[in-house]
């Protein structure tokens, strides 16, 4: 999929475009992308970076990372992305400048999103709008339930399989391997420490079931309370992978909290539990 940062970098073209952050790409948004592929015009999407909402002050738990939205729009059948970075200017550019800077530059010929899509200053654009001046539009019916706040609330309560449900896969945590404690592979269960993005939404803490690199993972999701650590630490041990991840982005998908984290009386019974959890995890399913 080609990417671009700037108009510039499309060359004008018979476009369907989808615009939105897509945060999470759920299967509301999935149900826009779809729309813009069947359009049978060059699938393309608009999406911002940062997410507004911090460029604005108010904040926000992402669900994916920049990175991880762009491959879902490429799974989606996306042909090319434009990156506009999110700035105060962009936020005040009136409707008309950025269908004609923008749309147009691109040549966009078809325009897809929900029904409440707004954009620009004062948020007075929307798909009226775009009708009145001159493209073509394709309106898309919510998908019930499909929210990313509703995401993040379930994934906050560590409700993985829920979230799954509204996300149409599992949950995850993208990050870069990083040194550890390198505790667990003293006990037998040698762990890939991640290091996540800041604003990157993390789960609950607790012991979940899930997957990496196609094969079982069981995830650590916490402050290793039976060693007395304060600091959030996410370890995923890879049941069925051996070799050197570090520096290595790695994306993990949760399929199910199997417990939460807790201090053992003995590091004995720290170990015959994370067994049960390796058993655990193997016979875990995925839930999409």
């Amino acid at each position: 999929m080609n990417v671009a940062r700037d108009p510039s970098g499309l060359d004008p073209r018979q476009r369907a475009v989808a615009i939105g952050v897509f945060d999470g790409v759920h299967l509301g948004h999935q149900a826009v992308l779809q729309a813009t592929v069947d359009t049978g015009h060059v699938a393309t999407a608009i999406t911002f970076d940062p997410h507004p909402r911090l460029v604005l002050g108010y904040g926000v738990e992402l669900l994916a990372t920049l990175e991880r939205r762009l491959e879902l729009f490429q799974e989606a059948g996306i042909e090319e992305a434009l990156v506009l970075e999110f700035t105060h200017d962009l936020q005040q550019q009136e409707p008309e400048e950025f269908a004609q800077g923008v749309l147009r530059r691109i040549g966009a010929d078809v325009v897809v999103a929900g029904e409440d899509f707004r954009f620009g200053h004062r948020r007075r654009g929307d798909l009226t709008f775009l009708e009145e001046h001159g493209f073509s539009i394709v309106r898309v019916a919510p998908v019930d339930g499909a929210s990313s706040t509703r995401v993040r609330e379930l994934v906050h309560e560590g409700e993985v399989r829920a979230a799954a449900k509204i996300l149409g896969r599992p949950p995850e945590v993208d990050g870069i391997v990083v040194v550890g404690d390198e505790r667990g592979g003293t006990l037998g269960f040698p762990t890939a420490n991640l290091n996540v993005e800041p604003h990157l939404l993390v789960p609950a803490f607790g012991i979940y079931a899930g997957a990496a690199f196609d094969g079982p993972a069981a995830i650590s999701i916490g402050t290793n309370p039976h060693y007395g650590g304060l600091e959030r630490r996410i370890e995923a041990h890879l049941l069925d992978f051996e070799g050197d991840l570090y520096g290595q982005r790695l994306v993990v998908e949760l399929w199910q909290k199997l417990r939460d984290e807790r201090a053992f009386s003995s590091e004995a019974e720290l170990i015959e539990q994370i067994a049960r959890d390796v058993d655990e995890t193997r016979r875990a399913q995925r839930p999409v």
